[in-house]
């Protein structure tokens, strides 16, 4: 309930976000009340289009049962980590230009006189950030019941469309800046999770495999244990475990993996132009 509660909170305050800068911008333009119809069929085409990605993923998992299931939720699971990792990447790198990015579109395309790239734009948008949810969700649908994951989710709605009214009234509790550096390191705590979970899902199945001793010590023999001060089979630890990817007792792969994210992480979102000018002489 908790993944989903964070991701659909940050996917549709990013969904708003994208909504709202195009909706003001039409305001904004001589004849642009016109073309609000467009803005509102690209955003249903949207999430369309995010709504068609969910029910194949679903018919997919569905389909596939015994081992072939357990690899594809693994596969998911892994997609589903890698892919919040880009997107926190590419918000903090791109998220000054977007305002200019979208209006600069926005207006060449009615300049041109290509109004559905209008719809395209929007469709296009919202798409994106709700396939983004739909492979977050179905990646973390392992770790919760259906009626968790659809609280967690309508809870998330919710918490982001009330986030999204404070950050557009300027308050002084949560503003732009504050809420993406917050929620970059959740989501970024949670693609670990992400990753652990696949782990978890793929070691289950390789050790019915007939492989070497060393994977095998490598997969499953524990290097530490913490549960006497932190057990992930606790209610306190299950929710530390689902969001960050703790583990009590964790392989080596385990440790090898959460390290490998987080130093990726790391790596990639220094900001190129602070390392350029790090390398440039005084």
């Amino acid at each position: 309930m908790e993944q989903a509660l964070l991701i659909v909170w940050r996917e549709s305050v990013e969904a708003l976000l994208v909504i709202g800068l195009l909706h003001a911008w039409l305001n904004r333009q001589p004849d642009g009340r016109r073309h609000l119809r467009l803005l509102w069929g690209g955003v249903a085409g949207g999430a369309a289009l995010a709504g068609l990605l969910a029910t194949l993923m679903v018919v997919a998992g569905n389909w596939m049962s015994g081992p072939a299931g357990e690899w594809f939720q693994a596969a998911m699971c892994a997609l589903a980590g890698l892919l919040i990792l880009q997107m926190v990447v590419w918000m903090s790198r791109n998220g000054r230009q977007l305002r200019s990015d979208l209006e600069s579109r926005a207006g060449q395309a009615l300049a041109d006189g290509r109004r559905g790239a209008l719809a395209l734009l929007a469709a296009l948008a919202v798409a994106r950030e709700g396939s983004e949810i739909a492979i977050f969700l179905y990646g973390a649908a392992g770790s919760a019941s259906g009626l968790g994951m659809l609280a967690g989710a309508l809870l998330g709605l919710l918490l982001g469309a009330l986030s999204f009214v404070l950050l557009q009234a300027g308050s002084r509790l949560l503003d732009w800046r504050r809420f993406f550096a917050i929620s970059e390191v959740l989501l970024i705590l949670l693609g670990g999770a992400m990753l652990m979970n696949a782990l978890d899902r793929a070691s289950g199945q390789l050790m019915g495999l007939d492989l070497p001793e060393q994977l095998y010590v490598w997969l499953g023999d524990p290097i530490w244990d913490s549960s006497a001060w932190l057990d992930d089979g606790s209610r306190l630890g299950g929710l530390v475990a689902g969001l960050t990817g703790y583990r009590a007792m964790p392989s080596a792969a385990a440790v090898l993996l959460l390290a490998t994210f987080w130093l990726l992480a790391w790596w990639w979102r220094r900001d190129p132009r602070q390392t350029e000018a790090d390398r440039s002489p005084a």
